[in-house]
C-alpha cells in the first residue's frame, strides 16, 4: 500500500525510526510499536480508504484481531482531504473522530509576538528528559488514566530521545528560570522533509508567546542545521495553535484523518 497522506506519511517515517514495525496487508497497514503498547497512535490500523457503511465493522474485528490485547482501537485513513462528516459511522459507534490540520511551511518569518525572557534549547540531560515527561504530564492531566498514561508518556519521551542520539533531529525546550515549560521536537523523515511532535505549554505559562517563539527557533533549526526544505506539523484546525503557526509562516495543506475509541473507564 502506498501512503499518500503527508501526514500519514511522516507519522509512519519517525514510528519507523522509533523502533515500530509496519506489515503491508495491501489495502491497509498494520503498526505496531511493541516497546510501547500504550502508544494507540503507534497500534493501529491504517486504511487506504474510509469504509462504507458493510465495510466498518469489520474493520474493528480485523483490528482486534492484529491486536487481540489491546483495549483501545486506533483507525487511520490515508485521505489527503475530508473532513470528519465522512467518519459520521465511526462516530455513532462511540468513536472520537478527527480531520487534523496538516501545515507546512518552506520558509517562516519572525512572529509580531515574542518571549525573550525564557531560554531556548536543547534537552540534553536526564533531568531536562525527566521534565520532559513531567511537562507531558501536566499539560494533559485529567484526561487519561493516570498510571497507564505515565507509561506510555515515559516511553514515548525515551523514543524520542533515542531519535536524538541517533542524530534524527533536536527537541527543544523553553525553559524559565530553568524549569521547561513549553517543548516540541522536530526529526527529518525522509530528504528535506522534517515533521514536529508534542508542541505544547504549561497550563500556568500560557498566552505568553512561549510557543510560538520556541517554533520559530527550531524552525530555523530544521531549516538551517537539519538541511530540511519542507517542515510540517499537525494540529487540530479548531484549537487556536493553528493561527499560532500561521504567524511563522505554516499553511494548511492537507487534512488527516483518523477516529479513535479510547479504553473504557469501567
Amino acid at each position: 500500500m502506498e501512503v499518500t497522506s503527508l501526514g500519514y506519511q511522516t507519522d509512519l517515517a519517525l514510528l519507523q525510526l522509533g523502533g515500530a514495525q509496519i506489515e503491508d496487508r495491501d489495502d491497509h497497514l498494520v503498526i505496531r510499536s511493541p516497546h510501547n503498547p500504550g502508544h494507540w497512535w503507534g497500534n493501529f490500523l491504517l486504511l487506504s480508504e474510509v469504509p462504507g457503511p458493510e465495510a466498518s465493522r469489520s474493520w474493528l474485528d480485523r483490528f482486534t484481531a492484529a491486536f487481540p490485547e489491546a483495549q483501545h482501537i486506533a483507525l487511520g485513513f490515508d485521505r489527503m482531504h475530508g473532513t470528519i462528516a465522512g467518519l459520521d459511522l465511526f462516530d455513532r459507534q462511540g468513536f472520537t473522530t478527527e480531520a487534523q490540520s496538516v501545515m507546512t511551511a518552506s520558509e517562516i518569518r519572525q512572529p509580531a509576538r515574542r518571549n525573550t525572557a525564557a531560554v531556548y534549547r536543547r534537552l540534553h540531560s536526564d533531568e531536562d528528559w525527566a521534565q520532559s515527561v513531567i511537562l507531558r504530564l501536566r499539560c494533559n492531566e485529567g484526561m487519561y488514566e493516570p498510571q497507564a498514561y505515565h507509561r506510555y508518556v515515559a516511553a514515548r519521551a525515551q523514543t524520542y530521545r533515542g531519535l536524538v542520539d541517533a542524530g534524527h533531529g533536536g527537541w527543544f525546550g523553553a525553559f524559565i528560570d530553568g524549569r521547561l515549560v513549553s517543548q516540541m521536537g522536530l526529526f527529518i523523515v525522509s530528504p528535506k522533509l522534517a515533521r514536529f511532535q508534542v508542541v505544547e505549554t504549561d497550563p500556568d505559562y500560557r498566552r505568553r508567546a512561549l510557543a510560538v517563539s520556541l517554533v520559530h527557533h527550531v524552525s530555523e533549526y530544521g531549516l538551517g542545521e537539519l538541511g530540511a526544505r519542507t517542515l510540517v506539523i499537525v494540529a487540530d484546525p479548531n484549537y487556536f495553535a493553528v493561527n499560532l503557526y500561521r504567524t511563522v509562516g505554516f499553511c494548511p495543506t492537507q487534512t488527516q484523518l483518523q477516529a479513535e475509541r479510547r479504553p473504557s473507564s469501567d
